[in-house]
């Protein structure tokens, strides 16, 4: 008869055995993870997408965690799990999360008007409340233009003048998405806090769930393991037709505005975030519910958005989302205990638009809503 430590895994053999819904669960997330890749690979070559980092979380465990391609072109330097890429606007889902961690501690009231946490305000601001910012129901005014900072000069001077600017809307009277907002919040953090943004995120989120990479920066800021990041322009500027070639792509993303679009990181800690966001690590049941929650507007309707996440799906299909720099998104199906996070260094790749293609490959319900 076997003894030790080779009994104990016959034991472990035969329980396996005599459950075969186990030996079944691990074939289909198998096949799944297969499926995912394949659909993957062939979505980068359709897009042209240089690098990619992609992992899903499926009832609280990260069941794929993989890298395709380049992290920079030129250098032929692969894209690897630890490899860094901006969330760009998906940040302001970690900031929805450090409100409600506010919020539970006592330290702010979302009901409560900025005014109450903010001083030298516009007075068209001082109503607007701090759950208006999370869901871009302000109608403040943006701090950014096609170009960048509004003014084309320095920061202290877009702020002055961003003052001087009227209301876009009446406040909740409906969703207007702008940068403002979130500055706002990272004020209100930093006050109610006694920290700068940065630290409270590295201190109250990065440690708790284990997200040792994960920076704030730029593509103007040097930042080691980062991927450089693209875009496809016509080959002559006089000629929007004409062939196009792969080139470099610069973002600015100033500290004062890191709330809504600062984060560096890979799809391995995001889906890491995901899963302690989900076991109530970072904020309990309620709150998580509460964040996940549409913002009314004024007229009763719901918004696009709720506490700094995109609201997706339907009522039957609930999906809250982190989606930034057309290159960037992860999106959760709550009822499914599913999530998706893909990261790509190519603007334009837009892959809020195909994560839906993977999801249904882990959840019969989001196979048939796919369909």
């Amino acid at each position: 008869m076997s003894s030790g430590p080779y009994r104990v895994m016959t034991i472990v053999v035969a329980m396996l055995l005599s459950c075969p819904w186990l030996g079944a669960a691990a074939t289909d997330l198998g096949r799944a993870n297969t499926q995912a890749r394949q659909l993957i690979q062939k979505t980068m070559k359709e897009r042209r997408i240089p690098g990619l980092q992609i992992a899903v979380v499926k009832d609280g465990k990260v069941v794929l965690s993989e890298s395709y391609g380049l992290a920079n072109v030129e250098n032929r330097l692969p894209a690897t799990r630890t490899t860094l890429f901006p969330l760009n606007s998906a940040t302001k889902s970690f900031t929805g999360v450090a409100m409600m961690q506010l919020a539970e501690a006592g330290l702010v009231d979302l009901d409560a008007p900025v005014s109450r946490y903010l001083d030298d305000l516009p007075e068209a601001w001082r109503a607007v409340r701090v759950r208006q910012l999370l869901a871009h129901t302000s109608g403040l005014p943006d701090i950014l233009d096609e170009q960048g900072l509004i003014g084309g000069g320095t920061e202290s001077n877009a702020w002055k003048l961003v003052y001087q600017r009227p209301v876009q809307a009446a406040v909740g009277e409906r969703f207007e998405y702008n940068q403002v907002n979130y500055a706002l919040l990272a004020r209100i953090i930093a006050r109610q806090s006694q920290m700068p943004y940065e630290r409270y995120l590295s201190q109250h989120q990065f440690a708790i769930v284990g997200m040792p990479s994960t920076q704030f920066g730029d593509s103007y800021d040097l930042v080691p393991g980062a991927a450089t990041i693209y875009s496809y322009f016509p080959r002559k500027t006089d000629d929007p037709g004409s062939a196009e070639r792969l080139s470099h792509w610069f973002y600015d993303m100033p500290p004062s505005l890191w709330a809504g679009g600062g984060i560096q990181t890979t799809a391995d800690e995001v889906a890491h975030w995901i899963v302690a966001l989900s076991d109530g690590r970072l904020i309990n049941a309620a709150s998580l519910r509460g964040m996940w929650t549409p913002e009314k507007l004024s007229s009763g309707a719901d918004g696009s958005w709720s506490a700094g996440w995109p609201v997706l799906g339907t009522a039957a299909n609930p999906q809250r989302a982190g989606i930034g720099g057309a290159r960037a998104a992860f999106i959760v199906y709550p009822d499914d205990r599913l999530a998706v996070i893909v990261l790509t260094n190519l603007v334009g790749a837009n892959p809020e638009r195909f994560i839906a293609q993977i999801a249904a490959l882990y959840q019969p319900t989001q196979r048939a809503a796919a369909r």
